[in-house]
């Protein structure tokens, strides 16, 4: 028997639709001629989503989102280069680690995971750490929904003479935006967010002079991403294997895309999404983590009811038995769990879930908070 699928609230991997799986029914070889040429459409199509044709390009890397972030610091960066990552969460700190890792000169700094990132902090920190050569910043930092504003640190990063990195896993495709007018060298994102496709690879849109002084400074063999758009230039072809059945799945997913409206279709109904979720967890009771004015649409954090109780693991366990999965928390200091808006979902959706949370909190003898 078929099994029925859940609703998945989260931040990927996410909710696809029907025809998005259907598209993976099939087998396609990795030099077939029709496979070569859906991979340079997904290219292309990426180029145009991120405002960025002449002078840009769009490279496909195996893995998942953490790998395309490693692939970029791991090939952008100098042997003598040093990164400065500016964090208000938990995906600025894996940035950084990441480069540490890799040998790479890091400077952290960080403010509360409430408070945004803003260009007078970057404008502060490279003043203080001179010398240094790549900034990187998470659009949407998932451990809490909060959005950073990449356009104006963008500016500053630049009139520093720096490259400038941006995580843009959960944002990409579901928020507008456009790579030159942010003076982004290198955005990361991911199949399986925003564009509602499946996991299996990542992908990075880069400035083409910036993408060249890529050349030599790899860190590893399967993430030099110099080579794989050298690959893909030359014949169509990823270096290893690709995940083929993926990538069919997103070139749906940007077919579906396109008929939702584009980019700012798909952040309309994101919107939707969240402003439904807002009003339902407001009349259950519960509170948002972070100030209404600093909240995206991608996913949100809530404290857990002062309730003793109310225990995570069996909220989620209950609501999973409905159907209906959502997210741990990822904070340092606070309790919370967090529900994501984006995927194949809709704002009948999150009045279900609404609905599942005020029949499970009386189940757990809980109740509403008011």
């Amino acid at each position: 028997m078929k099994a029925q699928s859940k609703l998945w609230f989260t931040p990927g991997p996410l909710t696809t639709s029907a025809s998005v799986k259907e598209a993976m029914l099939r087998d396609a070889g990795s030099r077939d001629p029709e496979f070569i040429a859906a991979v340079g459409e997904i290219r292309s199509r990426l180029l145009l989503l991120a405002c960025a044709e002449a002078g840009y390009e769009a490279v496909p890397m195996q893995g998942s989102g953490t790998f395309g972030i490693e692939s970029v610091i791991g090939s952008a960066m100098a042997r003598d280069g040093k990164l400065l990552v500016l964090i208000n969460g938990a995906y600025g700190r894996r940035m950084a680690q990441i480069a540490q890792v890799l040998g790479i000169e890091t400077i952290q700094i960080s403010v509360p995971e409430d408070q945004p990132l803003t260009a007078d902090f970057a404008r502060s920190a490279l003043t203080a750490n001179p010398n240094v050569s790549h900034v990187g910043v998470v659009h949407c930092e998932t451990t809490t929904g909060i959005l950073n504003p990449v356009r104006e640190i963008g500016e500053i990063v630049r009139s520093f003479g720096c490259r400038y990195i941006v995580d843009a896993m959960s944002s990409f495709g579901g928020i507008p935006l456009s790579v030159p007018d942010c003076s982004i060298d290198f955005l990361v994102s991911s199949a399986n967010k925003c564009i509602q496709g499946v996991p299996g690879f990542s992908f990075a849109i880069m400035r083409r002079d910036a993408l060249r002084e890529c050349e030599g400074r790899v860190r590893s063999l399967s993430l030099d991403l110099h080579a794989q758009w050298k690959g893909l230039e030359s014949d169509g072809q990823f270096r290893f294997t690709p995940p083929t059945h993926a990538l069919l799945a997103f070139r749906q997913a940007l077919a579906e895309l396109d008929a939702e409206g584009g980019v700012a279709g798909r952040s309309a109904r994101y919107a939707e999404n969240h402003r439904a979720l807002m009003q339902g967890m407001t009349r259950l009771g519960f509170e948002a983590y972070l100030a209404p004015e600093l909240q995206g649409p991608i996913i949100t954090a809530f404290r857990y009811p002062g309730h003793p109780a109310f225990v995570f693991s069996r909220f989620y366990e209950l609501l999973s038995d409905r159907g209906f999965a959502i997210y741990p928390g990822k904070l340092t200091h606070a309790d919370c769990f967090r529900i994501g808006t984006i995927g194949h979902i809709f704002p009948a959706d999150i009045d279900a879930l609404v609905d599942a949370i005020d029949d499970v909190l009386g189940r757990m003898g809980i109740g509403r908070q008011h």
